[in-house]
């Protein structure tokens, strides 16, 4: 087995361990993180109602609207990403979500997203 389908397997497991604990409710929906290669994606779900409460993604009008054309890496991209989705919930009246990160290594870019959504007022 190849070291990328095995990291790939590794990840998706870890998820799905994780997942059997988390889910979102209404009071307390679960911001979800996916990460590609080149972007960062979060979303904040409401499990219980099978609906996306808000969403926002590194690609997009939104997102180049607000880093206008500047040069940053990954790390300050989640950063934005994160503080956009905290803001973008605190506007649904989510305050207090369940972070889960989909089987993703709690640093680098998805730590970055998780301190900057704290930062702007999100309680996880």
């Amino acid at each position: 087995m190849s070291i990328a389908k095995r990291r790939s397997l590794e990840r998706s497991r870890r998820a799905a361990r994780v997942r059997k604990s988390i889910s979102g409710t209404t009071e307390r929906p679960r911001l979800c993180v996916r990460r590609s290669i080149n972007h960062i994606y979060a979303q904040v779900v409401d499990d219980v109602l099978g609906r996306t409460i808000a969403q926002v993604g590194s690609v997009g009008k939104e997102f180049a609207a607000k880093t206008s054309g500047k040069t940053l890496n990954k790390t300050e991209v989640s950063k934005i990403i994160g503080e956009m989705i905290a803001e973008k919930a605190m506007e649904q009246g989510v305050k207090t979500v369940v972070f889960d990160r989909k089987g993703y290594l709690y640093h680098g870019r998805v730590k970055a997203l998780a301190e900057a959504a704290r930062g702007k007022g999100l309680v996880f």
